[in-house]
């Protein structure tokens, strides 16, 4: 089943809970879109997490889980997550975040270990619930760290601010 992962860990690292003013449609898509447009940007770690290692770039892949397995958000699967979406909106959604993490010298790409993450969007009207589960890697971006900058990146696809901390 498109967005929901069979496997999803029991015991998870973190939890958060936000509000939301929007429709659940709304809120879904700006998601699928903030995600998308995530695989294609890099950052540096400061615009992520408080860094603990100087000068470090990044940049993520988000996959979107069907049964047991993730695919790769590109345009094809943005496409089918948002027609979806417009039929009917997730009451779960699983997505799994690998967090790339580089250095730069002298025009030299080094790459550093990476973070690998589970995540699942519980959502019920006018509350969304992001579930974290660390899969592997040294946690730069830490289980805490990560919602709040997705929860940004997501509140950046709208005119309003569609997820607030509860």
């Amino acid at each position: 089943m498109l967005g929901l992962y069979d496997n999803f860990p029991k015991s998870v690292h973190n939890i958060f809970d936000f509000s939301t003013p929007s429709t659940l449609k709304k809120l879904q898509t700006a998601m699928v879109e903030a995600f998308y447009k995530l695989n294609s940007q890099t950052f540096v770690l400061e615009e992520v997490t408080t860094p603990s290692t100087p000068e470090c770039h990044v940049t993520f892949e988000f996959g979107i889980a069907e049964d047991k397995d993730f695919n790769y958000l590109n345009t094809e699967e943005k496409d089918k997550l948002l027609k979806t979406i417009q039929k009917k909106p997730f009451s779960i959604l699983d997505l799994f975040c690998i967090i790339r993490y580089y250095k730069m010298k002298m025009e030299k790409k080094t790459t550093l270990k990476s973070d690998y993450y589970m995540l699942r969007f519980l959502f019920e009207k006018q509350f969304v619930q992001i579930q974290i589960f660390h899969e592997k890697g040294l946690m730069y971006a830490t289980p805490k760290d990560l919602p709040e900058f997705l929860a940004g990146r997501i509140n950046a696809e709208s005119t309003k601010k569609l997820l607030k901390p509860v």
